[in-house]
Order: C-alpha cells, then sequence, then structure tokens
C-alpha cells in the first residue's frame, strides 16, 4: 500500500478513488482539502483560511474544534465508543432522549434513535405505515407531500421528493408513487390567499383512505429549492390531517435547533406533528445521528399488535458516543443566546442581500432566521464562482441557481460581514462575467 501519510501522494489517491456528494469519480471539480477546522475557520492544506458560510450543510452550529464538544466525545471514548442497543442500553441514550422529550411539543414522547436524516426519513413513513396496519387499516401506504421537497437520498425519501426537479429522477421506476400537492407559495401569513392550500385539499380529500401521512418541510424548503412559506400553510395543513385521519410528519432535520429563528420550524405555526424527524445538528457536526419522535398513542398501537414491534433496527442505533456530544450540543445550544446570534445574523443578510435584489440576474432574494438565500435567473458556472469565494477567502457552496449561506451560530459580526461582502462581490462579478 502507498504511504499517505508522509506526502501529498493521499491527494492523488483521493482524486481517483473517492467518490464525492453528487459528483463524477473523475472530471469533478477537485475538492479543496482541509488540514484543520477552529471557530468558524477552514484551514486548507495550502495554508489559506475560509469562513465557513455553510455550517457543513446545517449542521455545525457551534464552529468546528468545540473544546465542551470534544471533551464530551473524549470522557465518552473513554467509556464505550458503541455498544448494540439491541438487548442493551445506556445512559447517554436516555439523556438524550429526556432533552428531545422536553424541548419538543409536549406529545412527542416517545423517541427512536438512528443513524441519519435519510433513515430517520424512512423510520418515519414506516412508523406510520405499520401504525395503520396496527389499526386495521392496511390499504393506508401512500404519502402525500408537497412538490419542491427534499427528505434525502435513500430510496423511501427519495420517494418523497419532487419528482420533477428534484435530483432523483433515474430511479422514478423503482420508487413508491405517492401523492405530491402544488408547493405553497404564500411567503407571509398577512398574505395569505386559500388558493394556496387548494391543492393539498383536494388530494388529501380524495385520497385519505390510501394516505398513511403527510411529510413535509416545516416552514423552509431545504435541498429542494431553499424557499420559504407560510406558517398558515402548516396550519392548515395539520387541521386537513386532522378531519381526514392522517397522521403529519414534520421533516425538520434541517429546520430544528434553531436555525429558522425558533428552536423548531414547528412552533412559528403553533402546530404538534404527530412524528418529527431531526437531524444535522444534533450533535453539533461532530458525528451522524438522527432522531424520530412520535406520541404514545402511535408507539402503544404499533407495540401492541402484531407483530408487536416496531420493525426497523440500525446497527449503529443510538450510538453512544454520538448521544454524548449530542447532549452537549443541546445543552450549549440551549445555554447560549442562540436567539440573539439568529437575529443578528438575520439582520446582517438584510443589510447585504437586499440591495441585490435590484441586480439584473439577480431574481430573489430570500432571508429566514439564519438563512440567507439569492436565487439567480441563470444557475451559476461552479467553477469559476467557487474559486471566486475561495480566492475571497470564503467557503460558500452554491447549488443550480442558488447562492446561501447559513454560518454557524457563533460568527462573529466581523467574520459575518467578510462573509456576506465576499459572497455578494463574487455573484456580483459572475454575473458580470455572464453567469
Amino acid at each position: 500500500m502507498p504511504n499517505l501519510l508522509n506526502d501529498n501522494s493521499w491527494l492523488d489517491f483521493e482524486k481517483t478513488h473517492l467518490w464525492h456528494p453528487y459528483a463524477p469519480l473523475e472530471g469533478a471539480l477537485p475538492p479543496y482539502p482541509v488540514k484543520h477546522a477552529q471557530g468558524v475557520r477552514l484551514t486548507l492544506e495550502d495554508g489559506r483560511e475560509l469562513i465557513d458560510g455553510m455550517s457543513s450543510w446545517w449542521s455545525v452550529i457551534h464552529g468546528y474544534n468545540h473544546p465542551v464538544l470534544n471533551n464530551a466525545a473524549k470522557e465518552q471514548l473513554d467509556k464505550m465508543a458503541h455498544v448494540m442497543f439491541g438487548g442493551l442500553t445506556h445512559r447517554p441514550a436516555a439523556e438524550l432522549a429526556a432533552r428531545l422529550v422536553e424541548l419538543t411539543p409536549e406529545t412527542l414522547e416517545r423517541v427512536f434513535l438512528c443513524d441519519s436524516g435519510s433513515v430517520s426519513v424512512e423510520v418515519a413513513i414506516k412508523m406510520a405505515i405499520q401504525y395503520w396496519y396496527a389499526k386495521g387499516q392496511p390499504d393506508k401506504q401512500r404519502m402525500l407531500t408537497i412538490r419542491r421537497g427534499y427528505h434525502g437520498d435513500t430510496c423511501g425519501a427519495m420517494a418523497v421528493c419532487d419528482p420533477e426537479t428534484g435530483m432523483h429522477h433515474l430511479f422514478t421506476e423503482v420508487l413508491s408513487e405517492h401523492f405530491f400537492a402544488d408547493a405553497p407559495m404564500v411567503v407571509n401569513d398577512a398574505d395569505w390567499q386559500d388558493d394556496d392550500i387548494t391543492s393539498f385539499r383536494s388530494l388529501i380529500e380524495a385520497h385519505h383512505e390510501k394516505i398513511a401521512a403527510v411529510i413535509l418541510e416545516p416552514i423552509v424548503q431545504g435541498a429542494g429549492g431553499m424557499r420559504f412559506y407560510a406558517p398558515e400553510y402548516l396550519r392548515q395543513a395539520r387541521a386537513l390531517c386532522d378531519v381526514h385521519n392522517v397522521l403529519l410528519i414534520a421533516d425538520e432535520i434541517a429546520t430544528g435547533f434553531g436555525r429558522t429563528g425558533t428552536l423548531f420550524a414547528c412552533e412559528q405555526a403553533d402546530i404538534t406533528p404527530d412524528i418529527m424527524c431531526l437531524g444535522k445538528a444534533i450533535t453539533g457536526g461532530y458525528m451522524t445521528l438522527a432522531a424520530v419522535l412520535t406520541t404514545e398513542e402511535i408507539s402503544r398501537t404499533i407495540s401492541s399488535n402484531a407483530p408487536n414491534a416496531f420493525m426497523h433496527g440500525p446497527t449503529f442505533m443510538a450510538n453512544p458516543l454520538a448521544c454524548a456530544v449530542a447532549n452537549a450540543s443541546i445543552d450549549l445550544l440551549v445555554d447560549s443566546p442562540w436567539q440573539e446570534h439568529i437575529a443578528a445574523m438575520s439582520k446582517a443578510f438584510a443589510q447585504h442581500l437586499l440591495p441585490c435584489r435590484n441586480w439584473d440576474g439577480v431574481a430573489d432574494v430570500r432571508i429566514k432566521g439564519g438563512i440567507g438565500v439569492l436565487e439567480l435567473n441563470q444557475p451559476v458556472k461552479m467553477a469559476t464562482i467557487t474559486k471566486r469565494f475561495v480566492d475571497k477567502g470564503v467557503w460558500i457552496r452554491p447549488f443550480g441557481k442558488l447562492v446561501y449561506v447559513m454560518p454557524p451560530y457563533v460568527i462573529s459580526n466581523e467574520d459575518l460581514n467578510l462573509l456576506l461582502t465576499a459572497m455578494t462581490e463574487a455573484v456580483a462579478e459572475e454575473l458580470n462575467a455572464g453567469c
């Protein structure tokens, strides 16, 4: 085997042997090698420092290399890194479940700990279907969701992503078929129009006997387009689920733990889902972990009817190391002035990004809590715009027509201004160059 540690040969090996997300094995844009990460900065192998505008896809809310999270991992590592959850249990899992039950809406009392966001969506879908099977309604097998949504890359999750604008059209023939309502268009409750829910209402009225659950991303649609919609839509969806005997699954994988300005996005509509999916920021970006919460009624119905168990069990379910870090991350969050940080972020986004609405080539500017989005008229040229960002000392990862940021909550005002100045300058340069 080649010695990959003492020289740069590991980079040559990486280029020909490692796949990156949504990229070819060969011919992709070369990734930037990171040597170290501290706070909100990524240090590349060549010594350059980049202010991180992505929180490593929503997750690193406390910044990198945080001493509290480091210590939690080290202490747990000395006890045990992993033990199977089948037939065994451990304190970090119980402590995490207690924190999640306390923080989420009151009726969410049962916790299933799994590996990743996509898996949590799979678990939620299976949970809904098995619930109705236990209730003697096995025909309720389908999901109702809204277009422009994204819920993950595994088969069950892919099946409820947008079938046209999503990233999974190659797999259409092998995915389960579900019902897709028109995407919400109204952004604010003050502008609410009942027509916005018409498609959803028609589908649930016509097909509720086949629908096990509605699944949606509350308030913010993430990777499907970074779109925001009115809390009233969520209230109406909750009410229609109640009328038509359909469960509501809230996919809070991206929105959970404060990103939208409330701890969970559902709070902005003052509704409680029947099932909630959490992930991404749950460990502060340290470990892969996710959780699915549900009600006592759903869990008891599943457990007291054949096969008398919920039929899912990942090998690394409730990994002690991940649970310990998650406990520390949640405590760190709730004990911090995170609302002030999100409010300051939102204010800075408005100052830097709203003027871009007047630029030729910019279709829209959207701001929600700690999320700032520039939507362009044309897709960006990834090779050139990424280099512009890196040359300006920031890390921003656009996709399609969207250039967006979601920095760690701990970013300073100075670094935030540097990040947003670089963002707008690079976009302006790209537009002037004919993006």
